[in-house]
């Protein structure tokens, strides 16, 4: 966190925006999203993600950018498919497909997200798998070396 706020600083691009770990609060009230849980209706969970960076609704226009999720290769795959999702729902644009821009009001419900990161270490193979995820989708994944 500390090393992405000082490149942050570094860069007027990203004047305004803050990185926070474990952050779940809101314009005051605790993060929320919307997820499909078993196939069923969308039901309405708290989220705390490990690290994230965001405007705290300084720049309302694009309030939150980068979402990340990191985990042990030896954690429960229940665990590893939780943050995926987590990270599903937080780059979405929208959760129930009618939330527009004003250029005021925030959603109710935290998302649009630019990029959402899956890291997850495994120190016996000496590897690092990355996913990303743009508009509640996977886009792209890879595995590295170390």
């Amino acid at each position: 966190m500390l090393h992405l706020n000082r490149t942050m600083l570094q860069s007027e691009d990203f004047e305004g925006y803050y990185t926070d770990v474990e952050y779940n609060r809101n314009h005051g009230n605790i993060k929320t999203i919307k997820k499909t849980i078993r196939g069923q209706e969308e039901q309405i969970v708290n989220v705390t993600c490990d690290l994230i960076m965001h405007s705290l609704g300084r720049h309302p226009e694009q309030d939150n950018l980068i979402a990340i999720e990191m985990k042990k290769a030896n954690r429960p795959q229940a665990e590893k498919t939780a943050d995926k999702e987590r990270l599903k729902a937080l780059t979405k644009d929208t959760f129930d497909d009618t939330w527009s821009y004003d250029g005021v009001t925030l959603p109710e419900h935290v998302c649009r997200y630019v990029i959402g990161i899956y890291y997850e270490i495994d120190f016996e193979y000496k590897t690092i798998r990355l996913e990303y995820y743009k508009q509640g989708e996977r886009v792209e994944h890879q595995s590295l070396k170390f």
